[in-house]
């Protein structure tokens, strides 16, 4: 049985469900893309191939078992993308809440059913249908749960509003004892002021820092509130160029070691002066399709 601790996004990773890019089938046609980003590669004729986006994956898998990381894996569904794991399930202490996602990506969980057939039956909570919740848009941390959200009477128009307001309220009943703090994101068919998920805009990192984007946010107060939680000289502000290559899309395996992309040259360089071993992966091609590091990774066990 594997038995679920998640308190935060840094502590040492022993267990994790990493997506597959295998059979993750033609390119989508322009009116099945999923967010802008996608659509704009569709549209260019870049769209990542599957060959490129295995490669880039097998790069991940390799860092996180050179670390002692046990790295499971989907079962591979024919011409399905399941590379981003985040998006349809998360862990929060030792429960695993499964997201209502986008109906036509529920068939990605059963995809997961042999690793959670080893989470005891009463550690896996299904919301109701009203709650809208992916994984990108959760973050424990410690006392509270930072959680992405759209609230905006247009949230049916946007496919690229995907945390709900009955989201926040159902996390709060479920986790009576921590601070739910929620954060407005700005929603945008244009790709380059889109902010997809919580972890689009903003990460937390080991030693008291994070990654932030102020026009990520709707509301200044709340890109604020972070800002003095963290202290302004903790935080790596990026550029909106910056947010839409996924800066803050990376992904901690400990306090101390963070898994980056290699061409976040500006980035990375700033990690290794606060004293961060980054240990950089290829994966640019992912990022076309508006997800990077954290976005393929469910954890499931930290120290």
């Amino acid at each position: 049985m594997l038995r679920l601790r998640i308190k935060d996004e840094v502590s040492r990773l022993k267990a994790v469900v990493l997506g597959t890019a295998e059979s993750s089938g033609p390119t989508p046609r322009p009116e099945e893309a999923y967010d802008p980003k996608s659509l704009e590669h569709i549209l260019a004729g870049t769209y990542p191939t599957e060959e490129d986006m295995i490669e880039e994956m097998e790069a991940f898998s390799n860092i996180l078992k050179k670390y002692g990381v046990a790295v499971f894996r989907p079962e591979v569904l024919e011409n399905c993308n399941q590379i981003f794991s985040r998006d349809i399930a998360f862990v929060i202490e030792d429960k695993l809440i499964i997201s209502n996602i986008l109906p036509e990506r529920e068939k990605e969980v059963d995809a997961i059913l042999h690793v959670l057939d080893r989470i005891a039956e009463e550690n896996i909570l299904h919301p109701p249908e009203e709650v809208h919740v992916e994984g990108g848009d959760v973050m424990p941390w410690n006392n509270y749960i930072f959680v992405g959200t759209y609230t905006g009477t247009d949230y049916a128009n946007h496919i690229t509003a995907r945390t709900n307001e009955q989201a926040v309220d159902y996390l709060r009943n479920q986790f009576p004892d921590k601070t739910v703090k929620s954060f407005e994101l700005r929603k945008s068919k244009n790709a380059k002021e889109n902010a997809l998920h919580l972890d689009c805009c903003f990460q937390p990192l080991g030693m008291g820092k994070a990654i932030l984007h102020k026009n990520g946010f709707l509301v200044e107060e709340e890109y604020q509130w972070l800002v003095d939680f963290f202290g302004k000289e903790n935080i790596f502000e990026i550029t909106s160029e910056e947010m839409y290559q996924m800066f803050s899309n990376v992904f901690s395996i400990s306090p101390k070691v963070v898994v980056s992309e290699k061409n976040f040259t500006r980035l990375n360089n700033w990690l290794r002066v606060q004293g961060f071993t980054v240990e950089e992966v290829p994966y640019a091609e992912i990022s076309k399709q508006e997800g990077l590091l954290r976005c393929s990774t469910l954890p499931l066990i930290r120290e």
